[in-house]
């Protein structure tokens, strides 16, 4: 029951970086005379924006389920497989933020009041820092978390690639709301016209490898955890063979 009030607190957390993004947004559009409903498109199509909003709807989800079953017993395979599905991207998403893109400026952010700075900061960070820490937190420690077979690794990789299409299907099909391009990417690496398909391909497929790794990561601690549980006895989440 306890675990559930974490990760109620980690899906308002998420909740309030996403509202403090969109406020962010609705001013700059405001401001550059964009148009709002294209920049609210745009932004809703970010796949941090949509992987934090499927994994706060994930999170309720899962300790709704966790209230209504206080106990030992194992969380349901379809929440299990939900929470290692949203892992891989919040983590990965928190990496690549921190390793490759803090600190990097932003031509539009220039003009951003002191208010709106402070929600751009609270934002970033909330969304790349405080959710994928709590989730590796969750992927360790959280109890009744049940072991995925491995063939859940194609559903973990299947909505990244999902976006992916998406995202570059939409890409030709929308004009940059500051009106320089009659095309929109969220990321410049996946703008086939910064240097053609191969390279923007060749970027998809780093991706791809990537959260093939972390979805694997993830799999093999939620197993080793069982593993150990059942060495240990007495755990509910020890009783049968582990999936295949």
């Amino acid at each position: 029951m306890h675990w559930a009030w974490f990760r109620i607190a980690a899906a308002l957390t998420g909740i309030s970086g996403v509202v403090a993004g969109f406020i962010v947004n609705v001013d700059r559009a405001a401001r550059q005379g964009q148009g709002l409903g294209d920049v609210l498109a745009n932004y809703f199509s970010l796949f941090t924006i949509v992987s934090t909003l499927l994994s706060i709807v994930t999170l309720f989800v899962a300790a709704s389920w966790a209230m209504r079953h206080p106990g030992s017993v194992r969380e349901p395979f379809g929440i299990a497989l939900a929470l290692a599905a949203v892992t891989g991207p919040v983590l990965l998403l928190g990496l690549v933020y921190n390793a490759l893109l803090r600190g990097l400026p932003s031509a539009i952010a220039l003009g951003d009041s002191a208010g709106i700075a402070m929600l751009d900061k609270y934002a970033a960070e909330v969304l790349h820092v405080v959710l994928p820490i709590y989730f590796a937190l969750d992927l360790l420690l959280a109890p009744r978390r049940r072991a995925l077979p491995w063939w859940s690794l194609a559903v973990l990789v299947g909505y990244p690639l999902a976006w992916t299409t998406y995202t570059m299907v939409r890409g030709e099909r929308v004009a940059n709301p500051d009106g320089t391009t009659p095309w929109w990417y969220p990321y410049p690496f996946l703008d086939p016209h910064n240097g053609g398909y191969g390279s923007a391909f060749a970027y998809i497929a780093v991706m791809i490898v990537a959260f093939v790794a972390i979805g694997a990561i993830i799999i093999a601690i939620g197993r080793y955890r069982e593993k150990r549980a059942a060495v240990r006895g007495g755990a509910p989440s020890a009783q049968g063979a582990l999936p295949v």
